[in-house]
């Protein structure tokens, strides 16, 4: 029988991970999180919420930068119109 001591975790399920899918942007993902990448390597973030990158056009990657995003200049406004009335 365990005594006071005994601090191991209760046995049960493991909580479930949120996951959110943005068809046009990352992938959000409840923290903390870890991700194991081609390579071998793991990234790693204690944030309670974060974007993981699936465009991989990142610089940050695998974290999102919003470099999906499209980079597009707004048309300038119309000239005023100075003509005397």
């Amino acid at each position: 029988m365990p005594g006071p001591s005994d601090s191991s975790p209760a046995p049960g399920p493991t909580p479930a991970r949120r996951v959110s899918v943005d068809p046009q942007g990352p992938v959000l993902v409840e923290g903390p999180v870890e991700i194991v990448l081609d390579d071998g390597t793991v990234a790693r973030s204690d944030r309670f919420m974060v974007a993981v990158c699936t465009c991989r056009r990142s610089r940050t990657y695998p974290w999102c930068d919003t470099s999906h995003r499209r980079r597009e200049r707004a048309d300038p406004p119309p000239p005023e119109d100075r003509t005397p009335r």
